[in-house]
């Protein structure tokens, strides 16, 4: 077929009345199919079911002694710590393990922050207009964090090897009111990008014109490639200290969509210097974690080689499903000239860009055809993408019968926003 940019205005009315035809059919079906986020689904969720009943009546003890039924361990017991530390490339005494949200960890810290300084520093809401910036297409929850503290957002545009970092460096070093970045650094959220390790450096090497400005590292992804070639991303935490900046990076990774997405651990991983201070003040926010849960995960998965045994499991799963994305769009939309998207290694995420204006009407159609998606302008600062382009489809969580019928569904969207568009021109 043509590019819709070559046909001419009877072709492109005929073509719009056959897709509008083809379309009304799916309308009248009833279908109610949700794709708006990317959670695991049930079979992925049921390769940790052992973890229910992998702890004994007589045994609830972690391995430094501690009563796992009673208080205390704030910043984790000894398992869970060593597990993740390994799975970084840090040492147990830079992680503290948190409860099943590494997204509330993001909160509380940004929230500490605003309220009483970074490290007992001047608080962020004493200081004036505060500013993030954010990588975008990116994580709408990390927005709506800024949103709910009355954060400004800076939106950076993001390449194949992360965020344009000639930007990020030329504002980080002349606003002293930029006081954090947000990053997914590993199979971005939507992108599924992988910062190169030029990238990573270099925000290694930030001066920023602000004392108190935190890089905010939140590498979620980290274990979930989809391929037999894993992707690797040099350690930031080193390579801050190497570089000056020991306590400048906060680095957040999870278990969310390891074992129970509702039920996992998570954690925060900073300088020995940052995991003290942070220990300290946890002393007045709680008596103790849920160590039991914490012992369920180290008993479960053993060590790190065993989370990443497991993670292969769940790449298994998730395998058929991007492929089956990527070979239907690909069929259905490459060369046509209204659309492209991006091929992930791994996370969980497909990042698609329609023509400049169609996304919004896009996801419209979908949703009278009984698709939901993600909302258009999700993945930019206030929900706003300048160019009304960018969608993030999650196949992850429906069973592949379902996702191939709300691929077929989305397909004949863009090709009937696209046919509109031309047609206004």
């Amino acid at each position: 077929m043509k590019q819709y940019a070559q046909m001419s205005a009877s072709e492109l009315s005929a073509l719009k009345n056959e897709l509008e035809g083809a379309f009304s059919k799916y309308k009248e079906s009833g279908r109610k199919l949700n794709t708006t986020r990317g959670v695991p689904s049930d079979e992925q969720l049921a390769l940790c079911n052992e973890m229910l009943t992998c702890l004994s009546a007589e045994d609830y003890k972690s391995t430094n002694g501690t009563d796992c039924r009673n208080y205390g361990g704030l910043d984790g017991i000894p398992e869970v710590k060593k597990i993740f530390a390994d799975l970084l490339d840090l040492t147990p005494d830079e992680v503290i393990v948190g409860g099943n949200s590494s997204l509330a960890l993001m909160f509380d810290n940004v929230s500490v922050n605003v309220s009483h300084g970074v490290r007992d520093g001047k608080p962020w809401q004493s200081q004036g207009q505060v500013k993030f910036l954010c990588p975008s297409p990116g994580y709408d929850r990390h927005f709506t964090i800024c949103n709910y503290f009355h954060i400004d957002m800076i939106p950076i545009a993001m390449g194949n090897d992360g965020p344009d970092m000639d930007i990020v460096e030329k504002l980080v070093a002349s606003d002293p009111m930029i006081k954090g970045i947000w990053c997914v650094p590993k199979y971005s959220n939507p992108t599924g990008i992988v910062y190169s390790d030029e990238t990573v450096k270099r925000f290694a090497k930030l001066k920023p014109a602000a004392e108190d400005f935190r890089i905010y590292w939140d590498n979620a992804y980290a274990f979930h490639g989809l391929g037999n070639s894993k992707e690797e991303i040099p350690n930031i935490i080193r390579l801050c200290e190497e570089n000056g900046n020991p306590n400048m990076v906060y680095v957040f990774s999870s278990f969310s969509k390891v074992s129970f997405a509702g039920a996992s651990v998570t954690c925060m991983a900073s300088s020995k210097s940052n995991c003290e201070y942070i220990k300290k003040r946890l002393t007045a926010q709680t008596i103790g974690p849920d160590k039991l849960n914490q012992l369920r995960h180290a008993r479960f998965f053993r060590d790190a080689a065993g989370v990443l045994a497991h993670m292969e499991k769940h790449a298994a799963i998730l395998q058929p499903k991007f492929k089956l994305v990527t070979d239907t769009l690909k069929r259905e939309l490459d060369g046509l000239g209204i659309a492209q998207w991006t091929n992930p290694s791994g996370g969980y995420f497909v990042s698609f860009d329609s023509l400049d204006g169609c996304a919004k009407r896009i996801v419209t159609l979908c949703a009278d055809a009984g698709v939901a998606l993600t909302p258009a302008g999700a993945t930019y600062p206030n929900g706003i993408d300048p160019k009304d382009s960018n969608i993030r489809i999650a196949p992850t969580c429906p069973p592949l019968a379902e996702l191939k019928d709300a691929l077929e569904i989305f397909c004949l969207a863009v090709k009937l926003a696209s046919a509109e568009k031309y047609l206004s021109a």
